[in-house]
Parts: C-alpha cells; sequence; structure tokens
C-alpha cells in the first residue's frame, strides 16, 4: 500500500486499520540483531580456533544443519561461554548467504525474543513465521525450567519444517543438558554440540584488529618471554578457559585507551575488576570503618562535594559529627583520606572517573565479603535519595549500580533485598521509581532474566500496594516493548487488585503508554479486548479497556481505534461487546461514567476521531445496556448532577429522549 500526505504542517498522521487487528493471536517479538555483532561474526573478527589451535565447528554445523533436507532448524548446545550466540548469528548468515547464491533473495537475520506468556509452557502459536527470515531464539537460561520439553522441542521441529517452505529458518540456542536430542531422530538430527572454546586470545586479537582498527595494541596480548603481568605485557589477562565473552570485554577496554604504559594499566586493572587496588584499600582500612564508609558514600554520591559524601559516611556509620575540636584535627585530611581509598577530588568533587569500573567492583566486593552489610546499605541508600538528600539528583547512576551488582552476581537475593526494601521503607514515587528501575534492567540479563521476571510475577499479584505499584512501574520501562506478553500478564495481575489504589492507577498509566507506542497497540488491543470479552465479572479486563479507550488521558489510542472500527466490522464489534460486558460488571461503573462522559467531550470536541463509529457503537450498546448505572446516567443523568453541553449534545446525536428530559438537565447557566 502506498500513501501520498502533503501540507500537513501542523497535523499527526495515523494509520489504523493495518496494526489494529483482531485476527491473529500476538506474536513474540521480534528485533534486529545489533550490526556490530553481525559485523563481528561476517568479518575476519570470526575466530575458528581453540587455544590449542583446534577448529571450532559449531557454526559450520548449524549452517549444514540448516541447508539439510528436512526442517530449517539448528539447536546449538553446550555450556556457558563457549561463543554459541556468536555460532548462531553466523550460522544464520552462512544460510542466507547460500539462499541469496540459489537466487532464492537474502533473508534477513533476526532475533526472537522469548517473551511467552508462561515461560514454563511456552505456546509456539506465538513463534513468528514471515517469509525470508533467518530467525535466533535463546533459551539457553529458561529451556531447563521447561514442564515438557519434549513436547515443545517436537514443535519446535514442526514449525520449522513450516518455515523452510516460505524460505525461512531458525537457530535454537539451548544449554548443554536440556535439548532431549535422545527423544527422536529429528530431535537428534537437528543438534550442533557447541565442543570447542573459541581462543580468547585470537577473540581479543581479532576484534582489536579487525572492529576496533587498533592493530598497534595486538601485540600487548601475545604470550612474553617476561614474568606474567610485567609492564607492557598483557597475555595472562586471558587463559584457555576465558570466554569468547571475557575477550570481547578485554578487546573494548583496549580500544578506548592510549597505547601507554599508563593507558594500558588501566586497561589491566579495569580488566581485573580493580582487584589487586580493592585488597590494598580494605587492607589499609581495616580498622577504619570510617574511611570504608567514605568510600561507600563516594561511590553512591559521584561528583559531590567532600563535605557531603563525608556527611553521608556518617548516615551509613549511624554517627554524629564530631563536635571535639582536638578530634577534629587529629588524623588525616579529608582529601588525603579520599585519595587513599583510591577516589580523586578535583576542586571540591569527589570523583572515580579515572578508574572505569571501580565503583562496581568495590560494591560487588563489599556484597560477596560483608552480607551482614545488605540490609543497612540499602535502608542507607533509601535515606540517601529522599528528597532535598544529596542522592535525590542520582537517582540513575544509583539505579545503575544496583543493576550491575545483581547482574553481575547474578543472584537473586540481591533482587529479593532490594524487593525487602519496599517492604521496609516508606517510599515515595521517586523511591520506587529507582527500584523499578533495578528490577527492569535485571529482568532483562541474559544470566537473572528469567528468575526476575518469575519473581515480578509473584510480586504483582501480591497485596502490598507498594510492591504492586512497582511491578507496575517496571511495566513502564523497556520491559514492556522487550517482552510485552509478560509484561501485559503482570499488569493485569495489578488490575485485578480489589480496590482502586494507586498501584492500579500506576497500571493503568503503564498500559496506556504502552498502547501509545506506534508498534505495540495491535498487540495491547487484540490481549486486552479478550479480557474484556471473556467474563463478565472481570475486573482486571474492564479496568484494563476503560484505561484504554478513556480520551481524558488522551484521544490517540480512541482515535486509531475508531478509525480501525470503521474499517474493519470485527474491531467495531469488539468494542461494542468490550463495552457490554464492562457495563454490566458493577466494580467498574463510577470509572465506566467517566469514560462515556470522555467520549461526549471528545464528540464535541471534533477531535480527529470517526464521529459516525462513536455513535454507532454507543447506539448499540445504549440498546443492549440502558439499565445499566452508566447508560442510565448518560441517557436520564442523576439525581443531583448537572451534565454539561457536551453530554447534552451526545443525547441530542444519539436520538435519545427529547422533550422535558433534556430540559430538565440543562447545565446551569
Amino acid at each position: 500500500m502506498s500513501v501520498t500526505v502533503s501540507d500537513n504542517n501542523s497535523s499527526s498522521i495515523i494509520v489504523a486499520a493495518g496494526p489494529v487487528t483482531m485476527h491473529r493471536k500476538p506474536l513474540l517479538p521480534v528485533t534486529d540483531v545489533p550490526e556490530a555483532e553481525l559485523d563481528a561474526v561476517r568479518s575476519a573478527a570470526w575466530v575458528g580456533f581453540g587455544s590449542r589451535g583446534e577448529p571450532v565447528t559449531v557454526a559450520d554445523s548449524a549452517a549444514a544443519r540448516l541447508a539439510a533436507d528436512g526442517p530449517g532448524l539448528a539447536v546449538i548446545v553446550g555450556p556457558p561461554g563457549y561463543g554459541k550466540r556468536a555460532a548462531a548469528l553466523r550460522a544464520l548468515l552462512t544460510a542466507a548467504r547460500a539462499e541469496e547464491n540459489e537466487g532464492r533473495g537474502k533473508p534477513e537475520v533476526k532475533e526472537i525474543r522469548a517473551d511467552w506468556k508462561d515461560p514454563v509452557a511456552p505456546d509456539l502459536d506465538m513463534l513468528p513465521d514471515a517469509s525470508g527470515t533467518g530467525y535466533l531464539l535463546d533459551v539457553a537460561s529458561e529451556i531447563g525450567s521447561w514442564t515438557n520439553t519434549d513436547k515443545v522441542a517436537i514443535g519446535l521441529v514442526g514449525h520449522a519444517e513450516k518455515l523452510r517452505r516460505t524460505g525461512s529458518f531458525l537457530v535454537v540456542v539451548a544449554d548443554a543438558q536440556s535439548w532431549p536430542a535422545d527423544g527422536s531422530g529429528a530431535l537428534g538430527r537437528v543438534v550442533a554440540p557447541a565442543t570447542v572454546r573459541p581462543s580468547a586470545h585470537r577473540v581479543a586479537r581479532a576484534h582489536l584488529q579487525h572492529l576496533y582498527r587498533r592493530p598497534e595494541l595486538t601485540g600487548w596480548l601475545d604470550p612474553q618471554p617476561d614474568p606474567p603481568g610485567k609492564a607492557g605485557g598483557g597475555a595472562d589477562l586471558l587463559t584457555g578457559s576465558s570466554s569468547p565473552a571475557d575477550a570481547v570485554r578485554l578487546a573494548g577496554i583496549l580500544s578506548v585507551v592510549e597505547a601507554s604504559p599508563e593507558g594500558l594499566r588501566v586497561a589491566r586493572e579495569t580488566f581485573q575488576e580493580w582487584g589487586d587496588q580493592i585488597k590494598e584499600v580494605f587492607a589499609a582500612t581495616q580498622d577504619r570503618p570510617d574511611d570504608r564508609a567514605l568510600l561507600i558514600a563516594a561511590l553512591f554520591l559521584p561528583g559531590q562535594e567532600a563535605p557531603i559524601v563525608q556527611a553521608a559516611s556518617r548516615e551509613l556509620l549511624k554517627e554524629p559529627a564530631k563536635t571535639n575540636v582536638r578530634e577534629i584535627l587529629t588524623g588525616p585530611d579529608l582529601t588525603t583520606r579520599l585519595e587513599q581509598v583510591k577516589a580523586k577530588v578535583e576542586g571540591r568533587c569527589v570523583t572515580f572517573d579515572h578508574r572505569p569500573g571501580y565503583a562496581q567492583a568495590v560494591l560487588r566486593h563489599l556484597w560477596r565479603q560483608r552480607p551482614d552489610l545488605h540490609v543497612p546499605l540499602l535502608g542507607w541508600i533509601g535515606g540517601l535519595t529522599r528528597p532535598k538528600q544529596p542522592g535525590a539528583a542520582l537517582l540513575a547512576p544509583i539505579g545503575d549500580l544496583l543493576a550491575d551488582l545483581a547482574a553481575a552476581e547474578n543472584d537473586i537475593r540481591v533482587i529479593e533485598e532490594i524487593r525487602n526494601w519496599i517492604d521496609t521503607e516508606a517510599m515515595g514515587t521517586e523511591h520506587l521509581e529507582l527500584i523499578a528501575g533495578v528490577l527492569a534492567r535485571t529482568a532483562q540479563a541474559d544470566g537473572l532474566g528469567p528468575a526476575v521476571r518469575r519473581k515480578l510475577l509473584r510480586w504483582a499479584q501480591e497485596g502490598d500496594e507498594a510492591v504492586a505499584r512497582t511491578v507496575a512501574l517496571v511495566c513502564r520501562t523497556s520491559f514492556s516493548d522487550n517482552y510485552p506478553q509478560q509484561a501485559l500478564v503482570r499488569l493485569r495481575h495489578v488490575l485485578g487488585r480489589a480496590a482502586r489504589d494507586q498501584a492500579v492507577s500506576a497500571a493503568e498509566e503503564a498500559l496506556r503508554e504502552f498502547a501509545a507506542r506506534d508498534d505495540q497497540l495491535g498487540r495491547v488491543w487484540r490481549v486486552v479486548s479478550g479480557w474484556a470479552t471473556g467474563r463478565p465479572d472481570d475486573l482486571a479486563g474492564h479496568r484494563a479497556f476503560l484505561a484504554l479507550v478513556d480520551p481524558c488521558a488522551g484521544t490517540r489510542t480512541l482515535r486509531i481505534l475508531l478509525e480501525a472500527g470503521g474499517s474493519d466490522r470485527e474491531v467495531k464489534q469488539a468494542l461494542i461487546e468490550a463495552w457490554s460486558m464492562t457495563l454490566v460488571d458493577g466494580q467498574v461503573h463510577e470509572e465506566a461514567k467517566a469514560v462515556l462522559v470522555g467520549w461526549a467531550h471528545a464528540f464535541a470536541d471534533d477531535a480527529g476521531i470517526r464521529r459516525q463509529v462513536l455513535t454507532d457503537i454507543l447506539r448499540e450498546v445504549v440498546a443492549r445496556h440502558v439499565m445499566t448505572t452508566p447508560i442510565s446516567a448518560l441517557v436520564y443523568g442523576e439525581p443531583g448532577v448537572r451534565y454539561d453541553r457536551a453530554v447534552i449534545e451526545l443525547r441530542k446525536e444519539l436520538a435519545f429522549p427529547a422533550g422535558d428530559v433534556f430540559a430538565a438537565l440543562e447545565p446551569e447557566r
């Protein structure tokens, strides 16, 4: 379809009929693979040898499975750290090139997000099946939790058979044990095992030379005759057990440093996460808890003035400022103390910018070595980030620190401690948004993500208002872009709360924001309309429907739905049915009355909506439900309530009873 639009300098253009449809179940989200990743596996940066020179054959094996007769499927299995994702992408690119060489066009390479409604029982009907596409599906972190792996595996083979017929194919990345290769011949034939770890030294050198264009640094990674660790030699940083990811991280660090002894020293310390320096600091401050508290305060208050950092450290120790002049004048100066814990004081401000990753490394050290500090540390952060406190303006970097900690530790206990913080603190919106940001990032992390997503599902069903509200705030982040189905499930639980509290309001706002994104309204509408028309007592479904069609929060979503309803009878009928089910649910009568008044104003204001579609829907709804409280109030009014001109005009447009009824309900002049 081609559309040409002109003279629209101050207008918005909405193409509604396409994305808003009722005809198919929402599919799993599909995303582009970053071009940098594709460059790494298609170019000379690809490494096909292990640390002892043995060939790495998994990518070729997977590509051969895709090229063979049968399903367009390869399943790469193996332990973490064997480069399975890179091998999958290389296999997909190889298969795409073969298709192009055969004159069948070049398939695009896309990644499928494993956004199952129920992660332990994947619904394979949600798998995308576009023609001419090579798909990557990474389930390594979740396949072990599937309740019926054999059934899902057989279903994946069947789906890949359909893909083959459309010029598409699929590479699945799994763990080392869970794929049922012995279940049948078909399940075994698609397996490509990763048995050789690519040489980390070769990977790092290849990335430096071919991706970062820093060939002058590759020699620093070559084995040296000098003792390991001597200045100028970095070969010892990678070993035979180092993963390709370790090598890529080291190459990335080296790519931005100066090719000087000092630059390479910083690169070494950064890659080693400043381990020697941290040991030195904690050994030197063994009997000086005030200096350790000063270090912790500096981690969470980057760029703040030194006296502010010192005051925060005293809050952590729960000790008042010194008032005895003798004590004040005793010991090293504040700047000296900060420099002794490896901070830099520039002017009056404290920073660790000269030591990349130092703050994260110190925090991980504290978390591992001082478990008794977990609860008081999080409580102190809560106070530090309150309004008018020094951390209030630093919610983003503080949240990043906590998220990095949780992801790096790959320990769900970190998340549980953060969740307990919600329970133990009387928190405002800023604190809940901080926690939501941490939860959102860790819910999307490769290793920890599935466990965090399961926690979010459970917490969405809890009675605690602050916890449920936090889950709703998570669903306002990028989590809903990458895991839309799971975000909708969690929002439904929050919307089903008995009382209309702040958690419900936050969930409604999250749903509206979600639907307002250009590529998500179709998905949200199909799901929400299904909820709203399913049962007459579905409180969550009816709240969700009213939130979507309420023009008081913005008319864009309503405009698109009415536009789609004007060209697609099924969408229009779904709107009628959703209203019908909602109106018989007495739990949402007040909300329904408010939305109906909002429709009257949208009609009167001529806010770019399909007015004829709106009136068609309302006529049908009124004919069915004239005796329900919301419709009765719209048509006949309520004792003691005076409606404005917009409602009166809508009644006339719909040809509701005229005469004395309208006269009695005229608004005050």
